[in-house]
């Protein structure tokens, strides 16, 4: 295992494997079975899936798909997406995923980060946080898909969810994702400096240069990202793929 994971964060939309940038605009790149047994082959440490319309379409997460993708997975998965009761995390944790990630529920019920710490305890939950860029440098939490502000700061809103008990961060820059300009380090320093639980920094990685940034730079103790690893060239080709393991561990020692 990499001393920082390098993970894959898939998103799914209607079962399907898309990629968005700046969270609009998704497109359709494979599907995510597939996806998995790749990068089964490529031995990643860990992968991040996301459904990333079950939460605005008011829809359940789909447990059929998820328990496949789970039975699949020859590394710890993280699922995320439509988790707004206590019931629905410990039926998806059954499946065999080993962290529930919550975003928008989070936000409307944060008791449920509690709740689901206590039950589960705090490394099976993780809380996704959805970062945009405002006027003068000021950041602001969104949820449902990046549509609604807020008004939270994101360093204030990450103390709080440590609070109730989320094991990690998964900080996301809206401004960045799918941009492969690299990560918002600015943010992913100001969120990591101020909690105490791992902080996977998310948005906007397109070169293994990116990951050293976020990690010896940003403070991040783990990195994801999606179109790096489904795209390939200036036309972005689908292809999936994951860097050698030894160019990551040169970068990142």
């Amino acid at each position: 295992m990499l001393k920082t994971r390098v993970i894959p964060c898939l998103l799914v939309s209607e079962s399907r494997l898309v990629k968005t940038v700046q969270f609009k605009k998704p497109r359709y790149v494979g599907d995510p079975v597939n996806a998995v047994k790749i990068f089964n082959d490529k031995e990643v440490d860990e992968i991040v899936v996301l459904d990333i319309d079950a939460t605005r379409s008011g829809r359940e997460p789909d447990l059929d798909l998820i328990g496949e993708l789970a039975s699949e997975c020859f590394m710890p998965l993280a699922y995320g997406g439509g988790i707004n009761k206590l019931e629905t995390a410990r039926r998806i944790l059954k499946l065999g995923v080993e962290k529930i990630i919550l975003n928008t529920a989070a936000w409307k019920q944060p008791a449920l980060v509690r709740d689901a710490a206590n039950e589960f305890g705090s490394q099976a939950v993780a809380v996704s946080i959805d970062v945009k860029r405002k006027l003068f440098g000021r950041y602001e939490v969104c949820v449902d898909k990046a549509s609604k502000a807020t008004g939270e700061d994101p360093v204030t809103y990450a103390r709080r969810m440590q609070a109730l008990g989320a094991g990690e961060i998964l900080l996301n820059s809206v401004q960045q994702d799918g941009t492969l300009a690299g990560y918002d380090l600015e943010l992913i320093s100001r969120v990591a400096s101020a909690v105490n639980v791992p902080v996977i920094a998310s948005g906007g990685a397109g070169t293994v240069e990116h990951f050293r940034e976020a990690v010896q730079r940003g403070g991040a103790s783990a990195v994801a990202a999606g179109s790096m690893f489904v795209f390939h060239g200036p036309h972005r080709a689908v292809l999936i793929t994951y860097p050698d393991r030894a160019v990551l561990e040169s970068t990142l020692a």
